[in-house]
């Protein structure tokens, strides 16, 4: 997970697009020479994009696209006045010639940029009395449960549906029986190990290999007035009714044995990250601990589950 992202303030100046093309091979080196060259943000599209020659890059959730960018890609950096943007232009003509082909420097209107990025986040429903709601947002009229959540983290926010499948779980199991102390392996923002405490569990190890993930989850927590303890992978220690992993299905193959090890005797295994395609390798990997079985779905996703022996 990356850390936390450059706040988003208003630009009372207008700004200027610098549009370039470049080959799929050029694409790293062009975007981290605009990054030195001072833009503001660098994005990349297909350029063929709405054409019989448009490419679809597929990635999982958390992970990096397969290529830097499409056989044609269209570069679009921002900068904060028109004669840094032509600035760049010259000194990146000059290092890649017709690898960087310039199709224009235009102003960009002027926009309350904070305003617009909030637009794009609304609460998100888990259940319908059980709501992420964006910290600038006040809670639907039927939530009665609620993480509030600054959405600038890239994963865990609740738009993705393994989380949102995580977080149903969660509040129905919790409607069952208590979850008792839950472990969060792979925490991200923490919005699994918050939502475990919101619904009543006894006591949360949240861990990640990022520290900027384990620190994230830390402020979240405060903001939602929870108490949970989040940490590097080695803080997990013993045995716990609920153990959830919302990673990948690769990491989860390799995180078998000590996932498993980790979960108490008619204790739950909740894994998420998966797609549907991948059930049978899962079971596969789990089988001599666990029978895991898909719990729920969503849009290419499963949620797959497991009660130990």
């Amino acid at each position: 997970m990356d850390g936390e992202p450059h706040a988003l303030t208003r630009i009372d100046t207008c700004m200027f697009e610098l549009c370039l093309l470049s080959p799929e091979d050029r694409v790293e080196a062009i975007s981290d020479a605009l990054d030195a060259l001072e833009a503001l943000s660098v994005s990349v599209e297909d350029a063929d994009a709405q054409t019989a020659a448009e490419q679809a890059l597929f990635g999982e959730p958390g992970m990096p696209p397969p290529k830097d960018g499409w056989r044609r890609s269209r570069i679009l950096a921002l900068f904060t006045d028109e004669a840094t943007a032509y600035e760049a232009l010259v000194v990146l003509t000059a290092m890649y010639g017709s690898d960087c082909e310039a199709q224009y420097v235009a102003e960009v209107a002027d926009q309350d940029w904070v305003r617009l990025t909030q637009s794009q986040f609304t609460p998100v429903e888990i259940t319908p009395e059980f709501w992420i709601v964006p910290t600038w947002h006040e809670p639907p009229a039927q939530a009665r449960q609620t993480i509030r959540l600054d959405p600038g983290l890239a994963f865990g926010t609740g738009t993705h549906p393994t989380t949102r499948m995580c977080l149903r779980w969660i509040a129905r199991e919790a409607a069952r029986q208590p979850l008792g102390r839950v472990l969060d392996y792979g925490c991200g923002s923490g919005i699994l190990a918050i939502g475990a405490a919101k619904f009543g569990a006894s006591t949360i190890d949240a861990v990640d290999i990022d520290p900027a993930a384990v620190e994230s989850t830390m402020l979240n927590a405060q903001a939602n007035h929870v108490d949970l303890q989040a940490g590097l992978p080695d803080q997990a220690q013993g045995s716990y009714q609920t153990v959830l992993a919302n990673i990948l299905a690769t990491p989860l193959k390799v995180l078998a044995p000590l996932l498993c090890g980790h979960v108490a005797a008619g204790g739950s295994l909740v894994l998420a990250g998966i797609l549907e395609r991948q059930a049978q390798e899962l079971q596969e990997a789990y089988a001599p601990w666990v029978t895991l079985s898909v719990a729920d779905s969503e849009d290419g996703w499963i949620l797959m589950t497991a009660r130990k022996a």
